[in-house]
């Protein structure tokens, strides 16, 4: 859980927040996300994901592509001594993540977000946020 608001250097370096960096362990997962944002997963969670798109009709194309976007961006990362991992230059890219980024903690993952790219989701998910939860939740269950 969390948001944080961090600066990448030029070499991609990104210092992830020492909440997240308990909770990955020593290697974790960065790939491409949805919205354009960059998503990462514990080693433990990924191995779920994985476990998940296994399933997916093979036979279906968008399942062979949302499978192919996920996995070929995909990468085994460390930190470093400062807290800082390298995201990769095609990761950025895909993130738009130029300078001023936020990381996100949304359940089973932790997203990374270009701060313009975040803000301009959390202004329009604010004025809709009533609407999107009468659209999705159901305290009925």
């Amino acid at each position: 859980m969390g948001e944080f608001r961090h600066t990448i250097d030029i070499k991609g370096r990104l210092i992830i927040p020492a909440k997240f960096r308990e909770e990955l362990g020593k290697t974790f997962i960065i790939t491409r996300g949805m919205d354009g944002c960059l998503f990462g997963y514990t080693q433990e969670d990924w191995i779920d994901l994985q476990n998940k798109l296994k399933k997916l009709p093979l036979t279906k194309k968008d399942a062979r592509a949302f499978v192919r976007f996920l996995y070929s961006a995909a990468v085994v990362c460390e930190f470093d001594k400062q807290g800082r991992v390298t995201i990769p230059k095609a990761l950025r890219v895909h993130g738009k993540l130029n300078k001023k980024c936020v990381i996100v903690g949304v359940s089973d993952r932790f997203e990374i977000w270009s701060e313009q790219r975040w803000d301009a989701f959390t202004d329009d998910t604010e004025e809709n946020f009533d609407e999107i939860a009468e659209n999705i939740i159901d305290f009925d269950l």
